[in-house]
């Protein structure tokens, strides 16, 4: 049978999540890049602001919001991937997906700024603090990573930021196969590049290089969602107190989550051993998720989709460290995995490349 061609469409232009879905995208093949946004830079070569991909750009141009609406009109079906900025994404793809069904035309988004991953527009105005693009579409989206559902209930997704998808990956066997308390300490690493393309204080390289601090303690935005996404596919409400800190280095998080072991009565706590079974168990048929003895290294996993994980108890508290590339599994990666669900296709299909090893 011949593989099926899927126009893609891709929003968000200039930034570095923009950037690796065109990079993935050029290899898929299913999906044909078809559609680039930027309505700062219509017009302009999509190769000028992303050098490293101008062999497989060619002369593709960023196309303006206009462009792209009657694009996605014309074609019968196509998958758009949202990587906007939080705030603006919401309206945009409101608006696309109001021209698409009055054209009748049959399309699936994957959104990967924050606009549609929590449950209502007062939760997401909560921690935004402005209002929300498109609350009438938030019913439309479903947030997780892949791994933690087996099919998408909605025609959308919005797929969990980097630290989220994360912590998730680590937080969420602990709380459906009732292993801990449901309080957790979660301490994340992430590179220079999940603070975008714009170099500002804390993250220009000068500044950052050789350094290594925290930032927003206990107060970092992707808690609440983080806790949102853990409630929803774990069926257990937990208390999350995460403390993010920013790494010299470009690609890449790693986060470390501990919590208190559950011990029933007249039995020992799991050990190592034990813990470790049941990550494996509870990941068993992910294909992008490797649980291992051995502890994880952020080069193990950079500009690749996938994820490593550990875990080591003392009788007490168990620390589970994962890592994954923030661009790639925690961003286009990721969407790219779920879209190739919402399509039927394998969800491994073109993202099987490994790590690139020496960044």
């Amino acid at each position: 049978m011949t593989a099926p061609h899927i126009p893609a469409i891709v929003l968000g232009g200039t930034g570095y999540v923009s950037g690796e879905l065109l990079r993935l995208l050029a290899a898929h093949p299913n999906f044909v890049l078809t559609g680039i946004l930027s309505d700062s830079q219509p017009g302009e070569p999509v190769a000028k602001a992303f050098r490293h991909l101008a062999p497989v750009l060619g002369d593709m141009v960023f196309r303006s919001q206009a462009e792209i609406e009657a694009l996605v009109a014309s074609l019968p079906r196509s998958a758009i991937f949202g990587a906007a900025p939080h705030g603006v994404s919401a309206a945009l793809i409101d608006a696309l997906l109001t021209r698409a069904e009055a054209a009748g035309v049959d399309t699936h988004v994957v959104d990967i700024s924050a606009d549609f991953r929590y449950p209502n527009a007062t939760a997401y105005e909560a921690v935004y603090k402005h209002p929300h693009g498109a609350p009438g579409r938030i019913g439309e989206f479903t947030c997780a990573v892949p791994e933690h559902l087996a099919r998408a209930p909605t025609q959308h997704v919005a797929h969990p930021g980097c630290f989220s998808t994360a912590t998730l990956l680590a937080s969420v066997p602990l709380l459906a196969l009732d292993l801990v308390t449901p309080t957790l300490f979660v301490a994340g690493v992430t590179g220079s590049t999940g603070s975008g393309r714009k170099p500002v204080e804390g993250t220009h390289h000068p500044q950052r290089h050789g350094d290594f601090y925290a930032y927003n303690a206990l107060a970092h935005r992707h808690t609440p969602e983080i806790a949102a996404c853990a409630a929803a596919v774990s069926g257990v409400t937990a208390d999350f107190s995460f403390v993010p800190h920013s790494g010299p280095f470009a690609r890449g998080i790693h986060v470390t989550v501990q919590a208190t072991l559950k011990t029933a009565a007249g039995k020992a706590a799991p050990d190592s051993a034990t813990v470790l079974g049941a990550f494996r168990d509870f990941y068993r048929g992910a294909p992008f998720v490797d649980v291992a003895a051995e502890t994880p290294h952020v080069k193990d996993v950079a500009a690749s989709n996938y994820a490593r994980l550990s875990a080591s108890t003392n009788g007490r508290t168990v620390a589970v460290t994962c890592v994954v590339d923030n661009l790639n599994k925690g961003a286009a990666g990721g969407a790219v995995q779920w879209m190739n669900r919402l399509f039927d296709l394998p969800e491994s299909t073109g993202l099987t490349a490994p790590a690139a090893g020496w960044t």
